[in-house]
């Protein structure tokens, strides 16, 4: 019996079943093990950076054209006659009693426009008069006397006698200022005063123009102004009326302030300096628009200089250096080559060049 039991505990197939079961229990755990490692971290793909394209900077064809140099200023439509009217600098702290005019009246020349009240010159000009005429019958009395008298005392009467005449005729004077009245005919374009007013010194009380006749007035610059001449084209931009063609028929006063530094339009305001057509660039239209206004605000372009069939380039395409000018000429090829150049007329994109280039050639700008 006993060597059976042994003889079938030992057979091939039951030796395999332990080492089976031994393999299955060594994966299991191998597994499990390996489930309680931490996870790798995936790898991070970096995005591709591509090296920023160099900008290719600009080329440019040398070309002809007519080459224009402009001059821009800005204005209004103005009468040919127009004045600021104003009360004598004597009369300042004089009240205004009246202003007999407004705003659109048609005035005759020497037509009362305002008057001040002088009622304490008047006053004296009264007394002034009484003692003038006392004064008069003294020096008759006096020259009655003149054989009893030395040349030098009748001398001395008759200079007393004149100047006391003469602080008479001062009164009358100043009592006429105190009536400002129109200086030609016209129309009242403004009235800046009323009644009630102090006179100050240079304040104006009414503009007054004749309407008849309107012109192009602009203001310009003192250093545009050297650059204008009388005769010169224009182009005239009037506000509802388009652009006309012109010439320059007036140049400004140099000594008028055109309103350059601040873009101001002198005479335009309330401004105590006396406004004169003097002070303005004046242009004459080929055909004047009907139907205009005085005041309608317009922009003036004169051509100061121009030229016919001038090689240019762009302004930016040209490069100086220690009083050196030239460019950066580029072939077919790509190659590029500096040449020195000679220019001539500038505006504000473009320049002329005399010499160094030929139409058709490509240069590079900056």
């Amino acid at each position: 019996m006993f060597t059976k039991w042994w003889t079938e505990d030992s057979s091939p197939s039951r030796m395999m079943k332990p080492l089976t079961v031994l393999l299955v229990c060594s994966s299991l755990i191998f597994a499990s093990g390996c489930s309680l490692l931490p996870k790798e971290q995936e790898e991070e793909v970096l995005p591709t950076i591509n090296p920023p394209k160099l900008s290719k900077k600009p080329e440019y064809v040398v070309k002809t054209d007519t080459l224009e140099t402009k001059v821009r200023g800005s204005g209004r439509l103005m009468a040919l006659k127009e004045e600021k009217l104003f009360f004598s600098e004597d009369m300042s702290s004089k009240r205004i009693s009246s202003v007999l005019v407004k705003s659109g009246d048609a005035v005759t020349g020497g037509q009362s426009i305002a008057e001040l009240d002088v009622s304490d010159m008047e006053s004296d000009l009264k007394r002034k008069r009484l003692e003038t005429r006392k004064d008069e019958l003294t020096m008759i009395e006096t020259l009655r006397k003149a054989d009893e008298m030395t040349p030098e005392q009748v001398e001395q009467a008759k200079i007393d006698f004149e100047l006391k005449r003469e602080d008479l005729a001062k009164l009358e004077t100043g009592i006429g200022k105190a009536k400002l009245l129109a200086p030609f005919s016209g129309t009242i374009v403004s009235v800046e005063a009323k009644k009630g007013d102090t006179v100050t010194s240079g304040a104006s009380v009414a503009t007054i123009a004749d309407l008849s006749e309107l012109t192009v007035a602009a203001s310009i610059t003192a250093d545009d102004a050297k650059k204008v001449a009388v005769g010169m084209e224009a182009l005239v931009d009037i506000n509802s009326a388009g652009q006309h063609k012109g010439k320059v028929k007036q140049l400004p006063n140099p000594k008028a302030d055109n309103g350059g530094g601040s873009g101001g339009f002198p005479g335009n305001g309330s401004g105590s300096e006396q406004d004169s057509i003097d002070n303005y660039l004046v242009v004459e239209l080929d055909d004047f628009p009907a139907g205009m206004n005085r005041g309608t605000p317009l922009s003036v372009t004169i051509i100061t200089q121009r030229k016919e069939n001038a090689t240019v380039i762009p302004l930016g395409a040209l490069r100086s250096y220690a009083g050196r000018n030239y460019v950066q000429v580029v072939d077919e090829q790509g190659n590029k080559k500096e040449v020195d150049v000679e220019i001539g007329q500038q505006t504000a994109t473009d320049v002329e060049i005399v010499k160094g280039l030929t139409p058709g050639q490509k240069v590079v700008g900056r």
